[in-house]
């Protein structure tokens, strides 16, 4: 998942993401590595937040935004 390439694109930090998402830093962080996936039901709540369509957070196509 792209998920950390496109926090930071956005500019925002791990804990941020934590607090928007109701999630630990933790999570965000095991996401981000790859050590554990979001919950399906999360993926439209993440997406928005990261600008991005749920595909672009698989790396299947560009965000919304480039």
């Amino acid at each position: 998942m792209k998920i950390k390439e496109l926090r930071e694109k956005r500019g925002i930090t791990l804990s941020g993401l934590a607090r928007e998402m109701g999630v630990k830093p933790s999570s965000v962080a095991q996401w981000e590595t790859g050590e554990a996936m979001p919950a399906a039901a999360k993926l439209p709540t993440l997406a928005s937040i990261l600008n991005c369509t749920i595909d672009a957070l698989f790396g299947r196509e560009a965000d919304v935004s480039a």
